[in-house]
């Protein structure tokens, strides 16, 4: 059992089960502050909360509140972070700041996978990772998702890499940086709104008892790396790739038009997007989300049990 940081505040609910070893699963919070319009954002961090709780594991949504960082939070931390405009979109190199100006923070993936780590938490479910975007070659804009995967031994469960993103390059950069990126149950690399992105999945594991299993390997070996496990939205629920490239593409056309980028890029791109697909794209998120609930849940579950047995 790891202690938690003395920085951080832990529920009762999250610090009891980490005391007693059980299965707790990290959510990130720019999700509901920067991902989604209000009240769908309170009411999807709500109900993957319980979806978590129902499959027997608790959650820890993370966020940094009055200069302190959370793992677990009440309902009005929620509708704080849901509603508030002073609640900034903090990575990890925002971290120190924010607290120290006692501010509020609504953590990417890459300072919940951090706060996480600290909290003793291995397992991570958010909706899509970061990556290279678009155009890098010019921009050298590379999300700090990446570089966390490759330094915090956290266990990301996404819908893959954002499609709004360049998805090759990503792969290749994870590979480079030494990231297992699993897919689960398929051979071919999802993207975000859709199964398919066209890029053949590195690695395949079929089931969460293989996952906490790899997990397990990744860490006793000594690795830090963290681990992406890309799992497919539903089938009944995803928008097909080739309808979302025309989407995407006029999307990033307006943003370089309103010259819109670095922190802001992804919030715009996201809300864009809900805008051309009329609600479909935020249909599509919330069931993803969800989806990656239910199996993260599941491979913090084994991975629990395999710490206890030493399985």
């Amino acid at each position: 059992m790891t202690t938690p940081h003395p920085r951080l505040t832990l529920t009762e609910e999250v610090a009891e089960a980490l005391l007693d070893g059980r299965p707790v699963v990290a959510l990130e919070s720019t999700i509901i502050s920067h991902g989604m319009p209000y009240p769908q954002n309170v009411e999807m961090a709500t109900e993957v909360e319980e979806i978590i709780r129902a499959e027997g594991a608790v959650p820890a949504t993370i966020a940094v509140l009055h200069g302190r960082p959370r793992a677990g939070l009440e309902r009005a931390d929620l509708e704080l972070l849901a509603t508030s405009p002073e609640v900034g979109k903090v990575s990890v190199r925002d971290l120190a700041h924010v607290i120290a100006r006692g501010g509020h923070g609504a953590t990417t993936v890459a300072s919940t996978m951090r706060l996480a780590a600290l909290a003793g938490i291995r397992v991570f479910v958010t909706g899509g990772i970061g990556g290279v975007h678009r155009g890098a070659e010019r921009s050298f804009d590379i999300s700090a998702d990446l570089t966390e995967l490759a330094t915090t031994p956290v266990a990301v469960i996404s819908a893959g890499v954002k499609s709004i993103l360049d998805i090759g390059l990503t792969l290749e950069k994870l590979e480079t940086l030494g990231v297992p990126v699993l897919t689960y149950g398929t051979d071919d690399f999802p993207a975000f709104y859709s199964r398919v992105s066209g890029f053949r999945s590195p690695l395949r594991v079929d089931s969460p008892e293989e996952i906490a299993a790899t997990m397990r390997a990744q860490w006793e070996l000594g690795m830090t790396a963290g681990l992406s496990i890309a799992n497919p939205v539903p089938e009944a629920e995803e928008i097909p790739a080739e309808r979302m490239d025309g989407i995407i593409e006029r999307a990033l056309t307006e943003m370089a038009d309103a010259e819109i980028g670095g922190k802001d890029a992804t919030p715009y791109l996201l809300g864009r997007i809900v805008e051309l697909t009329e609600g479909e794209s935020l249909r599509t998120n919330i069931a993803l989300v969800k989806n990656n609930a239910r199996l993260g849940a599941r491979i913090a579950i084994h991975y629990a049990a395999g710490a206890k047995t030493g399985a």
